[in-house]
């Protein structure tokens, strides 16, 4: 399936993920809508993980958690979510070690668990195109590349770890608009935090991302760099908890959300 999915609904994308009709990266799907990573923790480690998400709102803006540990539908996000089932594919953590990955979680599920939807950078790509910008991992058909970095977040409890940033190439015009149009977003991850040299920030080879795939850099262009929701598995991965679960990086919950909902201005 190529990224066609923009002619239907959230709720029928969900649908088709829940039965593993489509296992990928969602990437340009249902354009308009709210796109979430996704932290599974439980709920001894809740606390702490939501101060590190305060703490560090641009590379983890929280865009709604569970009410009661155990829940596997959050309302107001999405109609009959499943939290189980309604993302393509899952990674589990033990000890900050990846054990798996899978396209559900319901062998795994426990009732002490406690789920956080974080904002994604998916959800500003629909204005950047409507704006007349490439993206790039679109265009190509790929997940948008992520690399770690020496940029520092405020730790808190057991939660520490450097920024993950995702990139996209731009010609330096379309650099500034894209910061003027992200500005509006601060909820998924809002204006990047750097572009031009990759190394001022630590990264050492453009080409080769520590997730998701290389894109293709034309003449005339920079990296731009946006703040990443893989930043808390790397999070997670230090502070090693016994047990967590997360989206795999590019394959997102799509919400019922509309991205003009929380558009600051």
């Amino acid at each position: 399936m190529q990224h066609n999915a923009s002619l239907t609904t959230p709720y029928a994308i969900r649908n088709m993920i829940r039965n593993e009709d489509y296992t990928g990266s969602t990437s340009g799907f249902v354009p308009g809508f709210v796109q979430a990573n996704l932290v599974i923790l439980p709920q001894r480690y809740a606390f702490d993980f939501l101060q590190f998400c305060q703490a560090n709102k641009k590379a983890c803006p929280i865009v709604a958690s569970s009410r009661t540990p155990g829940a596997t539908s959050i309302p107001n996000v999405a109609h009959d979510l499943d939290i189980r089932t309604d993302i393509p594919r899952y990674r589990i953590f033990k000890n900050g070690q990846l054990i798996e990955e899978v396209t559900n979680i319901k062998e795994q599920w426990r009732d002490d668990l406690v789920t956080f939807l974080i904002g994604c950078s998916f959800s500003f790509e629909e204005s950047l195109k409507s704006a007349g910008l490439e993206i790039r991992n679109i265009t190509e058909n790929k997940n948008v590349p992520m690399y770690m970095t020496n940029i520092p977040c405020e730790s808190a409890g057991i939660f520490h770890a450097n920024m993950v940033v995702s990139m996209r190439p731009m010609k330096p015009a379309d650099a500034i608009r894209a910061i003027q149009i992200c500005s509006r977003f601060p909820d998924v991850h809002g204006a990047p935090v750097h572009f031009g040299d990759p190394a001022a920030i630590g990264i050492k080879d453009i080409n080769r991302p520590n997730f998701g795939e290389s894109v293709t850099i034309k003449d005339g262009e920079v990296p731009v760099f946006w703040a990443c929701g893989v930043t808390p598995q790397v999070a997670i991965a230090n502070a090693a908890p016994d047990f967590c679960i997360t989206h795999s990086p590019g394959h997102m919950l799509i919400t019922d959300i509309q991205n003009a909902h929380i558009s600051a201005f």
